[in-house]
């Protein structure tokens, strides 16, 4: 047996195991519910609005309610992580989230289906912060930022797969049957979770809930390391502030003197970024077709978007290994910007599909790469025990500018706004979110 005083040093200064690439990879898998969550409803928003006559204002308000619902769920509901447990908020959240898409089968109603889908977005809002904790709590330092990046890569690729799940699923069993399958996949991984995720090492020694070190030694041996003949002493206090405080105090010690300057500039690059991010997500179909292109080629341009998201997440974790993870954000970020300006310019001189397909697909993947990287920012700024909350308020006040940017744009269409103007204004923003990110000089 062992003795250490930081429970941290055992994950950072000794070569990365099977088992924790294992834990990274489920948990990119678990994030997959997130991009499911939102993209189930797009891919059958059309087929419920005929079966339960509902027009386009009220099903939006369908989308609202569920964005709003993960805003909610990871602002308020991902701190109690800090409270209760990683491996607990995982687990909750899926069979939350779970529940309600197979219950969302079965509605006959408007109210109903919008209750669904907001408790399947505070379910969604709230795992997100706590999976972004565990891979970042269970990776060397060194690649700290690439499983973090690599965890948000579930999201677009949820996405890309809902997309094509309903190609297959919806004209044999209809959209209730995606509900199914989705709601029936999600407590599959729920009970994968249950065997499969482990609990926090530094949550554990920090809390030290019944049998801590017991539990601490069992997740020691599966990943190869020496046990410990007792837990670390006096962590608690090394991370600068007690574990015993309430979710509302923890919350509030985001703006103590000591991370006020970073999480404002942390929240307001979230907000910044990521209302241009999903501008596009909610937008680029309409947009193309507005070109005068066929539908097929707005559902491609949307693939694509997302298919380039995958890789600029995986090739900024990569990067960020090597170079400081904040200037890769700001530049990734300023380049994205850059690539709306020359759709611009490329859509008013008429371009070509190839052309523009094309600079959809890099704009996804500098535009995506970006913005993830700022998840794990926030999992490295902040202390363990407000870890989760720290990262749970920046990704609910990013959702927040999720609810605000599309529907601007949408407001902007509907007044005739054409494809470049809406490229060029949402441009700025995301090159003032990424001027933000390169502020904070994290590594």
């Amino acid at each position: 047996m062992s003795a250490i005083t930081n429970i941290a040093d055992v994950i950072d200064h000794r070569p990365i195991v099977s088992r924790q690439i294992v834990i990274v990879l489920l948990c990119l898998v678990f994030n997959m519910v997130d991009g499911f969550d939102i993209t189930a409803m797009s891919v059958t928003a059309h087929q419920i609005g005929e079966e339960m006559q509902i027009g386009a204002d009220r099903l939006g308000l369908v989308f609202s309610f569920s964005l709003a619902g993960m805003m909610l769920g990871a602002m308020f509901l991902a701190g109690l992580s800090d409270i209760v447990g990683r491996r607990t908020m995982v687990l909750v959240a899926l069979v939350v989230v779970g529940v309600t898409v197979l219950l969302t089968a079965a509605v006959d109603s408007l109210p109903a289906l919008i209750l669904l889908r907001f408790g399947s977005g505070l379910g969604a809002g709230a795992m997100l912060a706590s999976l972004a904790t565990l891979a970042a709590e269970y990776s060397p330092e060194k690649y700290r930022s690439l499983a973090v990046t690599a965890v948000t890569a579930g999201y677009p690729t949820g996405a890309m797969l809902t997309g094509l799940a309903a190609s297959a699923v919806v004209p044999e069993f209809g959209w209730r049957g995606m509900f199914v399958a989705g709601g029936a996949a999600t407590l599959l991984l729920a009970v994968v979770a249950f065997f499969m995720i482990p609990e926090s090492l530094q949550f554990l020694c920090k809390k030290q809930p019944p049998d801590a070190l017991g539990r601490v030694n069992r997740i020691l041996a599966g990943i190869g390391r020496e046990s410990l003949g007792e837990l670390p002493e006096g962590e608690a206090e090394a991370d600068g502030g007690a574990d015993d405080q309430t979710i509302i105090r923890k919350m509030l010690s985001l703006l103590t003197p000591d991370y006020r300057r970073t999480t404002l500039i942390l929240w307001s690059a979230f907000f910044l970024i990521i209302s241009t991010l999903y501008v596009l997500m909610s937008w680029i179909p309409k947009l193309i077709i507005n070109l005068g292109f066929d539908a097929d080629v707005g559902n491609a341009a949307f693939t694509l978007y997302n298919f380039g998201g995958v890789l600029g997440i995986f090739a900024l974790g990569w990067l960020a290994s090597r170079w400081m993870l904040s200037s890769m954000i700001g530049i990734f970020s300023a380049l994205a910007a850059v690539l709306m300006v020359l759709f611009a310019g490329a859509a008013a001189g008429e371009a070509g599909q190839t052309a523009l397909l094309t600079l959809i697909f890099v704009i996804g993947l500098a535009l995506q790469g970006g913005f993830t990287g700022l998840y794990a920012v926030a999992a490295k700024v902040y202390p363990v025990q407000i870890r989760s909350t720290g990262v749970g308020w920046a990704i609910g006040l990013g959702r927040f500018g999720a609810v605000i940017g599309p529907g601007i744009a949408g407001y902007l269409i509907a007044g005739g706004f054409s494809i470049t103007a809406n490229f060029l204004m949402f441009a700025l923003p995301l090159l003032a979110g990424g001027v933000l990110a390169y502020l904070l000089r994290i590594r």
